[in-house]
């Protein structure tokens, strides 16, 4: 699901919510580093790059996971 508004400050947020396994709370801390991958075929910049495109915009990007109920990511720019 995704949904996008604008906050009381103009921001636009934009979250990007799945309802998968979710992201353990051993790992939600690393998920932003660069090279860092779960995956075996994995190269662990996807997240890494989409942070730094979205600070490079003054904006931040952050994850919430509840596991096996949902995942938010959220964008705010």
């Amino acid at each position: 699901k995704i949904t996008a508004e604008i906050n009381e400050r103009g921001k636009a947020v934009i979250k990007v919510t799945d309802n998968g396994p979710g992201i353990s709370e051993d790992i939600i801390d690393k998920i932003f580093i660069p090279f860092y991958s779960t995956k075996n075929e994995g190269s662990g910049i996807g997240l890494s790059i989409s942070q730094s495109i979205i600070r490079a915009h003054n904006g931040s990007m952050w994850v919430h996971s509840t596991p096996n109920a949902e995942t938010v990511f959220t964008i705010v720019i």
